[in-house]
């Protein structure tokens, strides 16, 4: 019988959790560059703006690249990303195809039972994504300094043994698969946190690049799991 091939090629650092926590960003962020920024009112896991930095055509358009008929990959820079240099490369410096780049505004939340019980989702990164291509996924680098708050994400959204919680300091990246965990952002704070998210092609490039950003796996920088959380 013929071999049957894996329909995407997918990263295998991934395969356990869904989730790979990196070093802290070692750049300076300058606030200027995402607070100069056109936002646009965008619900998606809570009271939310967003800035596009990358659409589907190069308008500022937060819709999904599918809207577009195309798979999100091979995103094209807006206006916005003309004010935002250090942003901008950091998506380029990663080496591999990008979709969606957009910066994030999330206001505080109201409590985490609300965040569990209305605003966990899983994302759609691979609609019209051909066959034999690349898996995609999303990368998040933290903009804003919010070590209380942290990023919920669970195997089973309705199980909170299979849940993992990310902090959110300032520079904090990580790669997770968001179309196999339920995920969003418990906000702790009294100012607004920002974030960007983009989403990458799985493969050589963007392992590559999670190589060279690889974190000890430090209590303090690994994910907590469902486990820790409940004692």
């Amino acid at each position: 019988m013929p071999e049957t091939q894996p329909r995407y090629a997918r990263l295998p650092v991934l395969s356990k959790t869904g989730i790979v926590v990196l070093r802290s960003f070692p750049g300076r962020l300058d606030p200027a560059e995402w607070e100069s920024l056109t936002y646009l009112d965008w619900k998606s896991g809570g009271d939310t703006n967003f800035a596009v930095l990358a659409s589907a055509t190069g308008d500022d358009d937060p819709r999904g690249f599918w809207e577009h008929d195309k798979p999100d990959k091979d995103g094209i820079w807006t206006a916005n990303a003309l004010r935002a240099p250090t942003l901008r490369k950091w998506v380029t410096s990663v080496g591999a195809r990008f979709g969606r780049v957009r910066i994030i505004k999330l206001y505080p939340s109201t409590s985490e039972t609300q965040v569990t019980g209305e605003y966990l989702h899983l994302d759609d990164n691979n609609r019209l994504n051909p066959d034999g291509e690349g898996w995609v996924v999303r990368a998040w680098l933290n903009l804003t300094d919010d070590p209380d708050s942290y990023m919920i994400l669970r195997e089973d959204r309705d199980d909170p043994s299979t849940e993992h919680r990310i902090p959110l300091p300032a520079g904090a990246q990580f790669v997770v698969d968001t179309e196999r965990l339920w995920h969003a952002a418990y906000h702790t704070g009294t100012a607004a946190r920002y974030a960007m998210i983009a989403s990458f092609e799985s493969g050589p490039a963007l392992q590559a690049w999670i190589d060279a950003n690889a974190a000890e796996r430090t209590s303090a920088q690994r994910p907590m799991t469902g486990a820790e959380i409940s004692r």
